[in-house]
């Protein structure tokens, strides 16, 4: 039998599982099978299993070599649609999607995973709760149900199982990691801080700068202090608010220089050191536990390891293997072809249907051709710089591009009255505090077509809580469908990478990378962009709208960029 099976891992290594039908109830006897790997390989022609979370299963899986197509993640599609009924932060777990189900008191959830290396054992943290086969199954038939009451149940739908496929992506990249030479790496160190201390301390560079910095200030001062670094300015006349980079790189101070370049190095000896790299490279590789969808905007995170933040300098250790290759894909101006999609204005939509710079296209049309200026002014309607020269910008954009605008606009509005705001495919925002009980609702974001422009603020002050909100808002609409296109994205190209050699290594927002054979690379080039139209396509449906990447094909991830 084909189609969908439900699957329940149990504790002696075997496993539950029935088919099911279209109802998503069982279309045939619950199975006892002795061992789970053996049961999802004697099954091929099962084209998508349902399970509790692909966390619990997957790494099971592909420790046995065990390939899986598709999958149905019963706890993402939970977190999915609480919000998108208006209850974000509700707890997701099956068993909590159970106990609603049938009215009894509803557990929270078990704590998140600890940001710990892989090779130091989660030992004290409290497995997940078990549910009876039976049980996931009546949770994923009224998940069915809770599908077709969504404003765009198709839609919906879709997002469930892109977050699905993403998980799947996830464990994956995980079991794979990325490629990294330790000894590169210890190198990398050497060259940049010098010789290691016995007991822990600082390495030699840091200690130097330290020393050249007190040299300056006439007294100690201890650099990775910022109370102490700015009480210092303060005793030889100069105020500082912070030590950030910006704001001393305006202070002429013999110090200013010795400490900026010991932020840097210290930045990296804390996150990127010795010890992280003993902590998180092993075998060869770097497995950091990639999240699907770790944040309210569906963007990924890691459980630890700084993989989304790896300086450019650290990059050189993340080496392909022999005869290997990494191709390293970066998306070209994501957010604003998404906003052109999601918004439906003719005029950006135009700009956005080439692979050309879009933020140049956008200054020849509407800032005689300042490309800095047309950046700022698309990012600021995304990101909510509406005042100052921010407001300027913005205002020129509108005369443009009234509908995109619009689009942002009033999502910021909705956000500034407390209301819910969603991502194209239906991701909706949390609720901002105190309107936990109000209606989800599109926030006047009609999605075929997006806001009539000319929409006015109500008049009033807003208070510093509201503006913040409208900010989160503004962004949300815009970076969560970019996050729901980008797993769409991953999908496809998971897909075109099944019969290759090539492994998914890396994703991070808006770039991906791919470790394959060098004989593999203009195959997977050609993937990348044929999967980001694909993605395209499927998300937002028919619109001229282009999703093009920068690709490089490097030995080394340093080398991408």
């Amino acid at each position: 039998m084909t189609g969908r099976w439900a699957l329940a891992p149990a504790e002696d290594g075997g496993a539950d599982l029935a088919p099911l039908g279209p109802d998503g109830l069982p279309a045939g006897p619950v199975r006892r099978e002795a061992d789970l790997a053996e049961a999802v390989r004697s099954r091929p022609q099962v084209t998508r299993w349902v399970w509790r979370s692909t966390a619990e299963v997957a790494p099971r899986l592909l420790a046995a070599g065990v390939p899986v197509e598709r999958c149905y993640d019963i706890e993402c599609a939970e977190a999915l649609l609480l919000g998108h009924e208006g209850h974000h932060g509700e707890p997701r777990s099956a068993a909590a999607a159970l106990a609603r189900l049938r009215g009894a008191p509803v557990p929270p959830d078990p704590p998140p995973p600890s940001a710990v290396p892989e090779a130091q054992s989660p030992l004290f943290e409290p497995p997940a709760v078990p549910l009876p086969l039976q049980d996931l199954i009546a949770v994923y038939a009224e998940q069915q149900r809770r599908h077709e009451r969504a404003e765009h149940p198709d839609r919906m739908r879709l997002l469930t199982a892109a977050e699905s496929a993403g998980t799947l992506v996830a464990a994956e990249m995980n079991h794979v990691g990325l490629p990294w030479r330790a000894d590169v790496h210890r190198q990398v160190l050497h060259d940049l801080l010098g010789e290691r201390y016995a007991g822990g301390g600082e390495p030699r560079r840091l200690a130097e700068l330290a020393d050249e910095i007190s040299a300056a200030f006439g007294h100690r001062v201890r650099p990775d202090l910022p109370a102490e670094v700015i009480k210092a300015f303060a005793g030889a006349g100069i105020t500082l608010r912070s030590t950030r980079r910006w704001e001393l790189e305006l202070v002429d101070h013999p110090a200013v220089g010795p400490l900026l370049e010991y932020k840097k190095l210290y930045r990296i000896w804390v996150a990127h050191g010795w010890t992280w790299l003993q902590d998180w490279v092993h075998d060869g590789r770097f497995r950091p536990g990639f999240q699907a969808g770790g944040t309210v905007s569906g963007r990924w995170v890691t459980h630890g390891g700084g993989a989304l933040q790896i300086p450019r300098v650290i990059r050189r250790a993340v080496i392909a293997d022999p005869g290997w290759k990494l191709v390293v894909a970066d998306a070209d101006q994501m957010e604003p072809r998404v906003l052109a999609a999601i918004s439906r204005d003719p005029g950006l939509m135009e700009v956005a249907s080439r692979d050309t710079d879009l933020y140049q296209a956008v200054s020849d049309r509407a800032f005689s051709g300042d490309r800095a200026q047309a950046k700022l002014a698309v990012l600021g309607a995304v990101y909510g710089q509406t005042s100052g020269d921010g407001l300027k910008n913005l205002a020129a954009l509108r005369r443009r591009f009234p509908r995109a605008v619009a689009y942002v606009d009033e999502a910021a509005r909705a956000g500034e009255e407390g209301r819910l705001v969603r991502t194209w495919l239906g991701r909706t925002s949390p609720p901002a505090a105190g309107t936990g009980d109000d209606p989800p609702g599109e926030a006047g974001l009609p999605q075929d077509g997006g806001p009539e422009p000319g929409h006015d603020r109500p008049p009033g002050r807003l208070t510093a809580d509201a503006r913040a909100r409208g900010r989160f808002a503004r962004n949300f609409v815009v970076q969560g469908s970019a996050a729901d296109w980008a797993l769409l994205l991953l999908a496809a190209l998971r897909r075109a990478c099944r019969d290759l050699s090539a492994e998914l290594v890396f994703f991070q927002h808006d770039e991906v990378i791919v470790h394959c054979p060098e004989a593999e690379a203009d195959t997977v080039v050609d993937a990348i962009r044929e999967a980001a139209a694909l993605a395209g396509r499927l998300t937002f449906g028919d619109t001229p709208v282009r999703f093009p990447f920068t690709t490089a094909v490097v030995d080394c991830y340093a080398d991408a960029k």
